[in-house]
C-alpha cells in the first residue's frame, strides 16, 4: 500500500510516525506539504518523500487529507479527479463526507475520520465513517492507517461522527480541565506544586488503566472505591450537588452541535 498525505502538520507527522514503527516502508510515503520550513522538517525526521506538488500525493493507493478544515475546499477543487479505486480519508475535523466527495469530481470512496490528540503519543482513538462505495478492504486500510496512533472505532452514520467529535475529539480537553482543577486543589490543601500534578496525573492514568483492564460497570468500580461514610463518599456527594454529570452532559452535546454546524459552514460552496 502507498500513501499519499495532503499536508504534513501535526497528526500527519504523528501517522507517519506510528506507520514507520510499524514496519510501514518509507519509500512507500509521500507528503505533500506547501511550507518549506515544515517540508524540511519532515525530510530530516522521517526520510520519507516530502514535495511541494500535492497531485504527487495522488499517485498513492490512499490519500490522507491532512489539512486545515478551512482550507480542504480549495486545496481539492483544483485537483484533477483521483483514480477510481483510490481511498481517500479526511482528517479535517468537521468536513462532511460527502462534500468531499463533491469537491473531488464525484469520487466515491471517501472514509472520515476523527482522531484526536492523544494519536501524538501513539495512545490516540480515531472514529471512522465510510461511503457506501468504501469496500471493506478498503476499510482495512483505513484501520490500519489509523491504528498506527492508537485504537479505531467504526460508526454507521456521518452523524455519528459528530458524537465522536464531541466526546473523544474534544474529550482530552475535557480531562485536561478537570486534571486542571484537581490538581489546583491538591496546591489550595497544602501539596507542593510538582507533588499535586504527580498524584493527579498518576490517578487519571491508573483510574483509566484500570477501568481498561477491569471490565466491570463504571459504577461498580466507582463503588468499590467508595466506602460508607467516608472520603470518597463526602466528596462524591459535593460533585452530585454540583451537578457535574449534568454539565458534562451539556458539554458533549454542545461540541456535537457545533460539529454539525461545521459541517454546515465547510460544506457551502
Amino acid at each position: 500500500m502507498k500513501l499519499g498525505f495532503i499536508g504534513g502538520g501535526n497528526m500527519a507527522a504523528a501517522m507517519i510516525g506510528g506507520l514507520l514503527q510499524k514496519g510501514f516502508a518509507r519509500e512507500d510515503i509521500v507528503v505533500a506539504e506547501q511550507h518549506a520550513e515544515r517540508r524540511t522538517w519532515m525530510a530530516n525526521e522521517f526520510a520519507v518523500n516530502v514535495v511541494d506538488d500535492t497531485t504527487q500525493a495522488l499517485t498513492a493507493d490512499v490519500v490522507v487529507l491532512a489539512v486545515k478544515p478551512q482550507q480542504l475546499r480549495a486545496a481539492l477543487c483544483c485537483l484533477p479527479p483521483p483514480h477510481p479505486e483510490q481511498l481517500i480519508v479526511s482528517i479535517a475535523a468537521g468536513v462532511r463526507a460527502c462534500d468531499i466527495s463533491r469537491w473531488l469530481h464525484g469520487h466515491p470512496t471517501v472514509v472520515r475520520a476523527m482522531p484526536n490528540t492523544p494519536a501524538l503519543v501513539g495512545a490516540g482513538i480515531t472514529g471512522l465513517y465510510a461511503l457506501p462505495a468504501v469496500s471493506e478492504a478498503q476499510k482495512a486500510q483505513a484501520t490500519q492507517l489509523l491504528e498506527a496512533v492508537g485504537s479505531v472505532v467504526w460508526v454507521d452514520t456521518e452523524a455519528q461522527i459528530d458524537a465522536v467529535t464531541a466526546i473523544s475529539g474534544s474529550g482530552p480537553a475535557y480531562v485536561f480541565l478537570f486534571i486542571e482543577a484537581l490538581e489546583q486543589a491538591a496546591i489550595d490543601l497544602g501539596l507542593p506544586a510538582e507533588t499535586a500534578r504527580q498524584l493527579t496525573l498518576q490517578t487519571f492514568l491508573g483510574a483509566s488503566a484500570l477501568a481498561i483492564k477491569d471490565k466491570s460497570p463504571l459504577a461498580e468500580l466507582r463503588a468499590r472505591v467508595t466506602s460508607k461514610g467516608g472520603t470518597t463518599e463526602r466528596g462524591l456527594l459535593a460533585l452530585e450537588e454540583g451537578g457535574v454529570k449534568y454539565v458534562i452532559g451539556m458539554a458533549a452535546r454542545a461540541a456535537a452541535e457545533r460539529a454539525q454546524e461545521m459541517g454546515v459552514l465547510f460544506g457551502k460552496d
